[in-house]
């Protein structure tokens, strides 16, 4: 697994970076090993599934970075979720665990690609995500980062009423 960075890092571009790299890591740590069955079904009265979780991230960092900070024009920046922003989790029938880390660590190789050397301080274009008012790239790492670290957890509850695995 990935570790975090050394705790000596200053540069908050590269910082993020690494947190998200080992954030990661630990969601495919806690998935790998799961049943089909236990990836396509809830425990929690909410109902989200292990796999509609790892798909939320994948299209989360996807609108934060490249449709938010880089203005890419994308299609289906709601794919997560059926195209509504406030709609439910879901994934299609064809849709894999193994599909869905691959596009998570792609997604990952974007990030780091469109922030590298940037300046902290530096606003999230327009015309994507954003009309007016865009944020700053390290607020927008700073929020993908808290998704992640958030869902970690949500998937250490679920795995260890799964099969009681616990901890990173």
């Amino acid at each position: 697994m990935t570790e975090p960075p050394p705790i000596e890092q200053a540069d908050t571009i590269t910082l993020h970076l690494g947190f998200l790299d080992h954030y990661r890591a630990v969601i495919e740590a806690k998935l790998t090993g799961l049943s089909e069955e236990e990836l396509t079904s809830s425990r929690l009265p909410s109902g989200w599934t292990p796999l509609e979780l790892l798909k939320h991230l994948v299209f989360m960092e996807r609108r934060w970075l490249r449709w938010g900070f880089a203005a890419e024009q994308v299609d289906e920046p709601w794919g997560d979720s059926g195209g509504d922003p406030d709609g439910r989790w879901s994934v299609g029938p064809g849709e894999t665990f193994a599909e869905l880390i691959a596009r998570l660590h792609e997604g990952g190789e974007t990030t780091r690609r469109l922030v590298t050397g940037v300046d902290p301080a530096t606003r999230a274009a327009t015309g994507g995500r954003f009309s007016r008012e865009p944020p700053t790239v390290n607020w927008i790492l700073f929020h993908v980062l808290q998704e992640y670290a958030r869902h970690a957890g949500h998937l250490d509850v679920v795995r260890e009423l799964t099969d009681g695995v616990t901890g990173e």
